[in-house]
């Protein structure tokens, strides 16, 4: 499912219009990304947890060329799912 098929089933299931439905999940998805870069946790009960972590800075090899690189060190963005999203899968 991509961001307009999410829009219209927002709209459908809330009943409201696409632009209302595209202005909830933007507004949604910059709250998510402004609490990430304060370093804090966005978490949906029922649903999960969007959090930062680090890596390391590690060597990797080109696949192209087999040479050894060196990957710095970075911020990436984690989700750890909720009890009930897991159970709901299975």
């Amino acid at each position: 499912m991509n961001k307009g098929e999410f829009i219209e089933k927002m709209a459908a299931d809330g009943r409201i219009t696409r632009a209302a439905a595209s202005r909830a999940l933007n507004s949604f998805i910059k709250s998510v990304i402004a609490a990430l870069q304060r370093g804090d946790r966005a978490t949906l009960a029922g649903f999960g947890t969007f959090y930062k972590a680090s890596r390391k800075a590690r060597s990797a090899r080109n696949p192209r060329t087999g040479a050894t690189i060196q990957v710095e060190a970075k911020d990436v963005a984690r989700f750890k799912p909720a009890e009930k999203l897991i159970k709901s899968l299975n």
